[in-house]
């Protein structure tokens, strides 16, 4: 394995990607760490007292995990536009009673400065980056403080621009990934290119080490991504049902629901490109969304939250990648060792 990940002392070549807003918790990333991976806490829409905390509950395991901060790319939403999808939506917010009006059009950066000042005055082993790129002087920065920094890309082209800002790896995102996806002009939706051939596009154009993650949920996919020209890989989907994850139940009943039509990208919950399953709210809005984060977000955010807590999946953002067939119910340990079987 590649020096920037065995001084970790890292033995397995399967991470344990970022799952912001609930599944990564401390305890699925001490799990990783454990087995012999690396784990990352998302940081993305926790206050960063909340995050603070959350990594003192890691360290104090005495293991390497990591952090991963949403990187401000702003995708300011259109008034008109943002007020014509409140009123088409507001149909699924009446069934909670739930009133889209009182909430504001919300255009904020994640409390990005706060959070940045936090991994500075606390560093953390890994620090990595997706949606933008942040200034060099930040890289800078933080690698002074001795973190090892990566970025988030889903090109070549994007692999070139984050080379310039002297990151010490990348992280290589197939659209077959689920969740958010890191590209850099969210006004598109990622193309479809199989993960190892994006490995080797963005290996022609950058000697930088590369963690391949997208749609990997077997030993064979694992496999493939390193042997196109990945250091490691980074799985999160097929952790959504492990036992240290926080998933709440109505989606890891979801994920685990044959009947399930598979998954779609979609700005619907958003504004912004994201893979998940396929449900009521994506077939009535993906062709509707308009582009607009982390506006829409906290529009229909109220939606998921009462949907989540009545135990309805139609309306919950089921974040999934391609691979999501493969989640089990099993310790997190045991399934990062099972996908590295073959690496």
């Amino acid at each position: 394995m590649h020096s920037a990940l065995t001084g970790l002392g890292l033995t397995l070549p399967v991470l344990a990607a970022p799952m912001s807003g609930g599944p990564s918790t401390p305890e699925l990333v001490v799990a990783a760490a454990r087995a012999g991976s690396l784990g990352f806490l998302g940081g993305g829409y926790k206050e960063p007292d909340v995050l603070a905390d959350q990594i003192a509950q890691v360290r104090a395991a005495g293991v390497p995990f990591g952090v991963n901060l949403f990187a401000p790319n702003p995708v300011p939403v259109d008034p008109g536009a943002y007020e014509q999808y409140r009123r088409q939506v507001q149909q699924e917010a009446d069934l909670y009673e739930v009133d889209l009006s009182r909430v504001p059009v919300t255009e904020n950066d994640d409390y990005w400065q706060e959070k940045i000042d936090l991994l500075l005055a606390d560093p953390v082993p890994v620090v990595t980056f997706t949606f933008g790129i942040p200034e060099p002087r930040v890289i800078t920065a933080l690698k002074n403080a001795g973190s090892l920094v990566g970025q988030t890309i889903t090109s070549a082209d994007e692999a070139q621009l984050a080379a310039e800002t002297d990151v010490d790896v990348l992280l290589v995102q197939a659209a077959a990934a689920g969740g958010h996806s890191g590209i850099l002009t969210p006004e598109r939706l990622p193309p479809e290119i199989p993960l190892p051939q994006l490995l080797k596009e963005v290996g022609a154009v950058t000697s930088l080490p590369l963690i391949g993650a997208g749609g990997l949920g077997t030993p064979d996919d694992v496999a493939a991504a390193l042997g196109a020209g990945a250091i490691a890989t980074a799985v999160g989907t097929v952790l959504l049902r492990s036992e240290e994850s926080g998933t709440s139940a109505p989606y890891r009943a979801a994920l685990a629901d044959p009947a399930r039509r598979g998954t779609v990208l979609t700005r619907a919950f958003t504004g912004r490109p994201a893979r998940g399953l396929a449900n009521v709210f994506t077939d009535r809005y993906s062709d509707v969304a308009p582009t607009g984060y982390p506006a829409l977000h906290h529009l229909t955010s109220p939606i998921r939250k009462a949907a989540t807590a009545a135990g309805d999946p139609e309306r919950i953002n089921l974040w999934a990648g391609t691979g999501y067939r493969n989640a089990r119910e099993e310790p997190a340990g045991s399934i990062l060792k099972a996908l590295a079987s073959k690496g």
